[in-house]
């Protein structure tokens, strides 16, 4: 299944085992696809800067080849998730080969970072029926979002939109780390910040929030 902007209740309502929102009515900021050396540590830089603190679900095969970003972000306080290890399309996926890519991260992040992964997401926001299952068998939770800022478009109009139309105070907030989002991903921040502060919302941090 493939979601927008904001999904819509009756998919949140089907898949309620899914994180769709914060559950303390705060916001968290969540970044997909790193690490990446061209924007992993400008948006921590960034974020360190702010004083918020976000999740990045990261590809298990970013984090083999980019071992020092990834450890860079958990010193900083922040949390990784699993976005798989090769980013594949679950919906191409039979259960075992699912099943590999996200064992596959978690094993690299215990062997090599000694870190235990607690969420998932899924490559392209899409997932299967079964994905609840798997996410039992494996012992995570599935973190989606109600707003997603299609930044990897590299379009800072585009975020404003998304931000301007569908922000919340208890978003769960989508940008990218990654070369697709990397001449925008400064500006974007700030503008949500900016966005957060004028409507009285408040960041919340990844533990709190997702509890």
């Amino acid at each position: 299944m493939k979601l927008n902007y904001n999904p819509p209740y009756l998919i949140k309502k089907i898949f309620y085992q899914f994180k769709w929102e914060t559950s303390n009515n705060k916001i968290l900021l969540t970044f997909d696809d790193g690490p990446n050396p061209k924007t992993t540590e400008n948006i921590l830089h960034k974020l360190n800067e702010i004083n918020i603190k976000a999740v990045f679900f990261c590809v298990g095969s970013n984090v083999d080849r980019y071992k020092s970003l990834a450890q860079q972000i958990i010193d900083d306080g922040h949390m990784i998730g699993n976005h798989t290890f090769n980013h594949k399309l679950l919906l191409k996926l039979n259960k075992n080969d699912t099943l590999k890519e996200i064992s596959s991260f978690n094993s690299i992040m215990l062997r090599d970072l000694n870190y235990s992964v607690k969420y998932f997401r899924p490559p392209y926001g899409w997932f299967k029926f079964n994905t609840n299952k798997l996410m039992k068998e494996t012992e995570l939770c599935c973190v989606m979002w109600n707003l997603v800022t299609y930044d990897y478009h590299n379009n800072l109009e585009r975020v404003k939109f998304a931000i301007d139309n569908y922000l919340q105070s208890n978003s769960i907030i989508v940008l990218h780390d990654s070369n697709k989002s990397a001449d925008i991903i400064k500006e974007s921040i700030n503008y949500i910040v900016e966005k957060v502060e004028a409507h009285g919302f408040e960041f919340g941090v990844p533990e709190e929030c997702l509890n």
